[in-house]
């Protein structure tokens, strides 16, 4: 990659910003204004990498001599995509069904630059098991931490004792960048 080129993270989430802190020190920010319930892709995996695909480009076209970085999180359950919940209602059905239950964190991941008009697009999948929840446990997270933002309606880094049995994968994945992944790409790239 290009070290004179701008790179620029294609999110506002404060998880992606600091994880991309962890493998790049000077980047900016601008978020991407893709509306993920336009995308109508059923496959969780073509999902993600297609929502990420679109959230670099949307951005890099703004910036054709950067390098924009776009990552989308999904979770699955039974090839059910958990995007983001409208609600708390929604937020408490999405916890209730994964409460005991195996699921997969997906974050599509994708690198694109506009003026050379390269791409690169992978993916990460993280296998999580939730433990057994108290319907007590889970109206106390709704009440204190910020879920509609949250695909699945959690974070792992609020729940991670309380309700996580096991993780089989990269954790850093589950909060939102896959690190080594993407670290990989941009080498390449």
């Amino acid at each position: 990659m290009n070290k004179n080129k701008k790179i620029i993270l294609a999110s506002k989430s404060p998880r992606r910003i600091e994880l991309l802190k962890k493998i790049i020190k000077d980047f900016e920010v601008y978020p991407s204004d893709v509306d993920e319930n336009k995308i109508t892709e059923k496959d969780p995996v073509r999902f993600a990498v297609r929502a990420a695909e679109e959230k670099a480009k949307a951005v890099g076209e703004k910036f054709p001599g950067a390098v924009v970085i776009g990552a989308d999180t999904i979770v699955v359950y039974e090839n059910q995509i958990y995007g983001k919940p409208k609600n708390h209602d929604e937020a408490r059905e999405m916890l209730k069904t994964l409460s005991g239950r195996a699921h997969q964190v997906i974050t599509g991941i994708a690198v694109y630059s506009a003026d050379t008009r390269r791409k690169a697009a992978g993916y990460e999948t993280t296998e999580v098991i939730f433990k057994i929840l108290a319907g007590e446990e889970i109206e106390k997270y709704l009440l204190n931490y910020e879920v509609l933002d949250k695909a699945g309606s959690y974070a792992i880094q609020d729940i991670e004792d309380a309700f996580i049995e096991k993780i089989n994968g990269d954790y850093d994945n589950v909060v939102g960048l896959p690190v080594a992944k993407l670290r990989q790409m941009l080498k390449s790239f």
